[in-house]
């Protein structure tokens, strides 16, 4: 519960989707279901704006970063890189 301004607010926490759906399998050979906890810029996007739970959030970024190591995943995305380098 958050206190703004003298009001009461309730803030939804997120579930985590591998929580409720126990069907759902992290794996890294599968890199489409990887890439959408990943940033554009390649950065693993944190536990609290993916709601995933820490156990989760654990496993699902050593499967990131085997599948980086394999090249199913970039490192980074090359365009941003280039970009930068460029600027003298």
């Amino acid at each position: 519960m958050a206190f703004h301004g003298g009001k009461r607010m309730f803030v939804k926490h997120k579930a985590c989707r591998f929580c409720a759906d126990p069907s759902l399998k992290i794996d890294y050979k599968e890199p489409k279901p990887l890439a959408v906890f990943t940033s554009e810029r390649g950065k693993i996007i944190p536990r609290r704006i993916s709601g995933n739970c820490a156990k989760h959030q654990r496993i699902l970024a050593v499967a990131i970063k085997r599948a980086r190591n394999i090249a199913l995943l970039p490192f980074t995305n090359a365009k941003i890189r280039s970009r930068e380098h460029r600027e003298y």
